[in-house]
This record gives structure tokens, sequence and C-alpha cells, in this order.
């Protein structure tokens, strides 16, 4: 598929994500980055309540909450929970190598797929 014909989509997926991220700031009061959105996804995947994190703890928020938006796609699953509540995730086949652009493409559409299934979208 040529340049062309993902345009449409990538222009659908940019409206979509645009508003999210409106969605997003009006309900917490500042724009919210990639990285927030993510550690927003690892809290609500953690099942925890807002508290003060480590560096530590938000960059394991991060990892969980990517794992969980590509379990969508089969690349990782939940293994288990451990004795404090934290998911943790096993790699079920390998990620594809792509370039940081596509990342983050793939990322946005992952975490739209996620708002909308857990009914989180207006």
């Amino acid at each position: 598929m040529g340049f062309t014909n993902q345009l449409p989509v990538q222009e659908d997926l940019n409206t979509q994500w645009q508003k999210l991220e409106e969605q997003l700031e009006t309900r917490f009061g500042k724009p919210m980055t990639l990285e927030a959105i993510l550690f927003l996804i690892g809290v609500r995947e953690l099942g925890s309540t807002p508290r003060p994190f480590t560096k530590e703890e938000k960059v394991d928020l991060m990892h969980i909450a990517i794992c969980r938006l590509l379990s969508q796609s089969g690349y990782y699953r939940l293994a288990y929970k451990d004795q404090d509540g934290w998911p943790h995730w096993e790699l079920v086949k390998p990620l594809p190598h792509t370039d940081m652009f596509s990342q983050v493409h793939i990322l946005r559409q992952h975490i739209l797929s996620y708002f909308e299934a857990e009914s989180l979208l207006e």
C-alpha cells in the first residue's frame, strides 16, 4: 500500500488522537503527552489509586501500559500479578522492527483502541 492510500487513515488517526488529547486535557487540566497517557494507562492497569510513585515505578507503569496495549495485537500476554498486585507480562511474539515514527503511530492506534474498548472515550 502506498503512502497516498494511507493518508486518509493517518488523518483520521490524527483527528482521533487530537480529540483524545483534548478530552484528557479537559479532565486533568493540563496537556497530556504520550508518556503521560501511558502512565495513566499503567496506573489504571495496576488498579491502584493515584499516589506518589518513584521514578522507577513510573517507568514500570509505562512498561505495563505498553505491554497491555500491545497485548491487543497478540505481542504480550499477562503472565501473573505479583504479591503487590503489579502485573507481569510475557512476550508472545517478536515485536516488529520499525522506526520511531512508526512506533508512535502504532502506540497511538493501540491507545485509541484501548480507550474505546474500555469505554473511556466521550
